[in-house]
C-alpha cells in the first residue's frame, strides 16, 4: 500500500464513519423500531418452533458453539501474534493484542451499560445480557484483523491467504448464526457486534496507522522473468520540514528508484509528535527492501534506531543542517548525487551506540553524544539562522556560548578507574567529523566496535585557539586542554545539571550519560569504494 498518513481531520473522520454502523444499530434496537422488532421477533419464534421439534439439530449446534466460543477467536489471534512477534513485525503485533483487549473489554461494557434480556424462548440455558453478541463482535474481529496482517506477510501467496481467509470469513457466519439457531440473540445482536467490530477495527487501526491491505499487489516488469520474483521495493521516510520542494523530490527519488528497477515506494512523512519511529516500524511491517531516509539528523537517528538489527539497508539522503552520518559515509550532499550513489551503492554493517541516562529513556545514535558545550551550542542555535545559511548558524552559537561554564564530569571507561576532569565539554563518538570537515575524533570509525571520546578543558578563552589547532591538525598530544580516550562502553556523571544532545538533538539538561557501543547492528547503503 501506498501508505500517506492521513490528516487528523481524516483520522477522526474514519473513526467516526467506522462507528456510525454501530450507533446506528443501537439507536434502531434500543428506539424499538418496528420494521427491526419484528424481524428479531419472528426470526427468534421461528428458531424456538424449529429447536423444539428438531432436538438434533440444536445438539449439533450446541457442539458448533462450544467450538467457536469468543475465547477461540482470542486465541487465533494472539497465535498469530505470536507468529508476527517472531518475524519482527512489532506494531502488527501489539495492534492484534490490542484489538484483541478492546473487543473483550467493550462487549463486557455494552452488555452491562444496556442490559437487553434474551429471547424469551431459548433452547439452551445462557445467563447474561443479550446486546451485543460476543460470538459475533469477536469472530468479526478476528477475521478483519486477518484482513489487515495476511497482505502485509511477504512469502504467502494470494491463493493461500484466500484459502485462510475463506474459512475465517465462515466462522464469522457460523459463530452469528449459531447464536441465532439457540436462540440465544436476537438477529440485531448479531448486527450489533459486527458492527462493533468494525468500530474497534477502525479505531485501532487508524491508531497505529495501518490500513487494510497494507501490502499491494506489485506490478511486473520485464526483469521478473516469469513473474515468479517481486521487483524490489523501497520506503522513503521524508521530514516535510527539512525537504524544501517536496514535489521535485518525490519525483526525483521516485524516478531514481524506477530505472534501478524498484516498484512504486511507499512514502511515509514525519510528523511533529513523531520524528520517524513509527514510520521506520510501518517500513519494517511492509518488508521493505531498502529504506531511504531524508531529513535532519534527529530523523536520521530516530529512523536508524528503530531499524536497528533488521538488517534493512538504510540510505541516508542529507536534507537537513547538519548531514553528519551522510558526510561520515562520505555521501554527496547534493540530492542527484546521493540518490545514485546511494541506489548503485554497496551494504556496509556499521555500529550504533545504545544510551540512556537521568530523564532520558534507552535509546540510540548513530554519531555522537555530548555534554557541555557542544550541547548548549546545539541548543541555542537559532532555527531561523540555521534555515538561511545552514551549519554555520552553530558558528553564531558557538561565539555566544564561547565563555560557556566548566562542570566537573566524572568519566567511566569500561572497567577502568574512574577518572574526573573539570571540563568545558565532553563527546562520545561513533564517527569524527563535524561539518567542514573538522576532525573531532579523527581515530573514530563507524564499523570498528569502539567508542572515541574527546575531553575538551580550557580554563580561558585565550586557551581556545590553541585547542582549535589541536582540532584542525589533527595533534595526538594529550594534555590538560584535550584528552582522547577508546572504550566500549563510556559513563558520564557530571556535579551539576548541564545541557546533552544526540546527533545534534538537545535532549534537555540532566546530569549522567551511560553509552554502550552496538557493534554491527545498522546496515547502511553507502557509495562503492572509489
Amino acid at each position: 500500500m501506498n501508505h500517506h498518513p492521513p490528516s487528523p481531520v481524516g483520522r477522526v473522520l474514519t473513526v467516526v464513519l467506522g462507528a456510525l454502523p454501530f450507533t446506528v444499530i443501537t439507536v434502531l434496537v434500543f428506539g424499538e423500531w418496528p420494521p427491526l422488532a419484528r424481524w428479531d421477533q419472528s426470526v427468534a419464534a421461528r428458531a424456538a418452533s424449529y429447536g423444539a421439534a428438531h432436538e438434533s439439530v440444536v445438539d449439533f449446534w450446541q457442539v458448533v458453539g462450544a467450538v467457536v466460543l469468543p475465547w477461540t477467536s482470542r486465541a487465533v489471534i494472539l497465535v498469530v501474534a505470536a507468529y508476527l512477534w517472531h518475524r519482527r513485525a512489532r506494531l502488527l503485533t501489539v495492534w492484534l493484542i490490542t484489538s484483541a483487549g478492546l473487543e473483550l473489554g467493550l462487549v463486557q461494557a455494552v452488555k452491562a451499560i444496556f442490559e437487553r434480556e434474551r429471547p424469551a424462548l431459548m433452547l439452551v440455558e445462557n445467563g447474561g445480557f443479550s446486546y451485543v453478541s460476543g460470538h459475533a463482535t469477536a469472530a468479526f474481529v478476528m477475521a478483519g484483523a486477518l484482513g489487515v496482517v495476511l497482505p502485509s506477510v511477504r512469502g504467502w501467496r494470494r491463493r493461500f491467504r484466500l484459502l485462510v481467509l475463506l474459512p475465517v470469513i465462515a466462522v464469522v457466519w457460523i459463530a452469528s448464526a449459531d447464536r441465532i439457531a439457540l436462540n440465544v440473540h436476537y438477529v440485531s445482536d448479531v448486527l450489533g457486534g459486527w458492527a462493533l467490530g468494525l468500530a474497534i477495527l477502525t479505531a485501532t487501526s487508524i491508531g497505529f496507522g495501518l490500513r487494510p491491505g497494507l501490502r499491494r499487489r506489485r506490478r511486473r516488469t520485464p526483469s521478473d522473468g516469469d513473474g515468479t520474483t517481486a521487483p524490489p521495493r523501497a520506503a522513503v521516510i521524508v521530514n516535510p520540514i527539512k525537504v524544501g520542494d517536496g514535489v521535485a523530490f518525490r519525483r526525483k527519488v521516485t524516478r531514481a528508484l524506477a530505472v534501478r528497477g524498484y516498484d512504486d515506494p511507499l512514502w511515509l512523512e514525519t510528523r511533529v509528535d513523531d520524528a520517524g519511529n513509527a514510520m521506520a516500524k510501518l517500513a519494517i511491517e511492509n518488508e521493505s527492501d531498502l529504506v531511504l531516509v531524508a531529513g535532519g539528523d534527529g530523523t536520521v537517528r530516530v529512523v536508524c534506531s528503530a531499524l536497528a538489527h533488521t538488517g534493512i539497508p538504510v540510505g541516508v539522503i542529507p536534507a537537513g543542517t547538519g548531514n553528519l552520518l551522510a558526510r561520515n559515509l562520505h555521501i554527496p550532499l547534493d540530492l542527484d548525487d546521493a540518490l545514485e550513489r546511494i541506489l548503485e551503492g554497496r551494504d556496509r554493517r556499521i555500529d550504533l551506540v545504545r544510551v540512556h541516562g537521568d530523564e532520558l529513556d534507552t535509546d540510540r545514535f548513530a554519531v555522537m553524544a555530548g555534554l557541555g558545550l557542544d550541547a548548549a551550542i546545539m541548543s541555542d542555535a537559532p532555527p531561523h539562522l540555521k534555515k538561511q545559511i545552514g551549519w554555520t548558524a552553530y558558528l553564531v552559537s558557538a561565539a555566544k556560548n564561547i565563555n560557556h561554564p566548566s562542570v566537573r564530569v566524572q568519566i567511566t571507561i569500561d572497567d577502568a578507574e574512574t577518572i574526573e576532569r573539570r571540563v568545558r565539554t565532553v563527546v562520545i563518538g561513533n564517527v569524527g567529523m563535524l561539518q567542514a570537515n573538522i576532525p573531532l575524533l579523527p581515530d573514530a570509525r563507524p564499523d570498528d566496535g569502539l567508542l572515541d571520546v574527546v575531553v575538551i578543558a580550557p580554563r580561558r578563552v585565550t586557551q581556545w585557539p590553541i585547542v582549535v589547532w589541536r582540532l584542525l591538525t589533527r595533534t595526538n598530544r594529550t594534555d590538560m586542554y584535550l584528552e582522547r580516550f577508546t572504550g566500549r562502553k563510556v559513563e558520564l556523571v557530571a556535579a551539576v545539571d548541564v545541557q546533552r544532545q544526540l546527533d545534534g538533538d538537545p535532549i534537555g539538561p540532566g546530569r549522567s550519560l551511560t553509552t554502550e557501543i552496538e557493534p554491527g547492528a545498522l546496515t547502511a547503503r553507502v557509495p562503492k569504494r572509489r
